[in-house]
């Protein structure tokens, strides 16, 4: 956590040499993590968890401090350029740089993407000057975090106009949830997978699978947390298919209804389409419970036990009610 707090303060200077003082928020900043008693480290915690397993992740797999701190900047930035992206296909206006509220969300969003596109170029530069990398490692680097935010963003646009075709569960996982999710999380793999040798490069290649999966686990979740707002779009969802493909006549009857635009009532994923709600958290436990057993087998200190739990928080406080009632049969 420190760690990765350090990185971020890094960038949030970076940034203070590239903008005018002007468009800075006074007073925001990353927390000193020094341990986790105060709820402003439980706070940095909630927001950056993935990024400090994936730091944590890469230094058990043998990466050096200096790689490092590069892969705690790049990580950042790159969960930056994709929330930026979220928010436009969103209509939020979620941040992670120290900017003044604009007039216009977009405008916010667009100025974050600028931002982290100079952000990540200044710390591929900083890691060629402190020779942790080649100069020549930069394009293929910028490169490959180009090619797969492109196809993850591809994948967004199709569905700006809604979809007219549910696939199978199996196939909408296949085909939409192992790039939303999966591919996403790949990107922390891009930098490593390009300066990483030897042994150290072989556990990366081999660990980049395991965290895909996790990533996939990810977006399953979130389809449970997304549902009326993914069904109101007609957007791609696993709860939807679920319900379409293998739901009771009842769940098939009432999302019919729904997909035609009859309001969605509070509390229908606990209750009406509760059956279908379970199976589809089953199958993020599932991947969650693959992807930490072969980071295990990995050398990788995380629990395979608590993967569940993993699971239950990638929902953020917003979703902890849903989850609960989804879970509850379990114990």
């Amino acid at each position: 956590m420190e760690a990765q707090a350090r990185a971020v303060n890094t960038l949030y200077q970076d940034l203070g040499n590239l903008m005018a003082p002007s468009f800075f928020h006074e007073g925001r900043r990353v927390p000193e993590v020094a341990s986790l008693h105060s709820e402003e480290d439980l706070a940095f915690l909630q927001e950056y968890f993935f990024l400090v397993l994936f730091r944590s992740l890469l230094e058990s797999l043998g990466a050096g401090p200096d790689r490092l701190a590069l892969y705690a900047e790049l990580n950042f930035c790159i969960k930056g350029t994709i929330t930026a992206a979220d928010n436009i296909f969103d209509d939020q206006s979620k941040s992670l740089l120290p900017l003044k509220q604009a007039p216009g969300p977009r405008f916010l969003s667009i100025l974050q993407l600028m931002s982290f596109e100079r952000l990540i170029r200044r710390s591929c530069d900083r890691a060629v000057e402190k020779g942790v990398m080649g100069s020549a490692h930069t394009p293929i680097i910028l490169r490959g975090l180009l090619d797969r935010m492109a196809e993850i963003g591809a994948l967004e646009g199709s569905e700006e106009g809604g979809v007219a075709h549910i696939p199978t569960p199996a196939r909408m996982v296949e085909r939409v949830h192992q790039v939303r999710g999966g591919a996403l999380f790949s990107l922390a793999f891009v930098a490593p997978a390009v300066l990483e040798e030897g042994a150290v490069g072989e556990a990366v290649r081999e660990a980049e699978p395991a965290v895909a999966r996790l990533g996939t686990a990810f977006q399953i979740v979130d389809d449970l947390t997304d549902f009326e707002f993914d069904l109101g779009r007609k957007s791609h969802n696993l709860l939807v298919s679920q319900i379409h493909h293998h739901g009771s006549a009842q769940e098939r009857a009432a999302l019919e209804e729904f997909w035609g635009g009859k309001p969605v009532p509070e509390g229908v994923v606990e209750g009406l389409f509760r059956t279908s709600a379970r199976a589809v958290l089953q199958r993020a436990y599932e991947e969650a419970d693959a992807s930490f057993l072969r980071l295990g087998e990995l050398g990788f200190w995380f629990p395979r036990g608590l993967s569940r739990e993993v699971v239950h928080a990638i929902v953020g406080l917003d979703g902890v009610s849903r989850m609960d009632a989804l879970a509850s049969a379990d114990a």
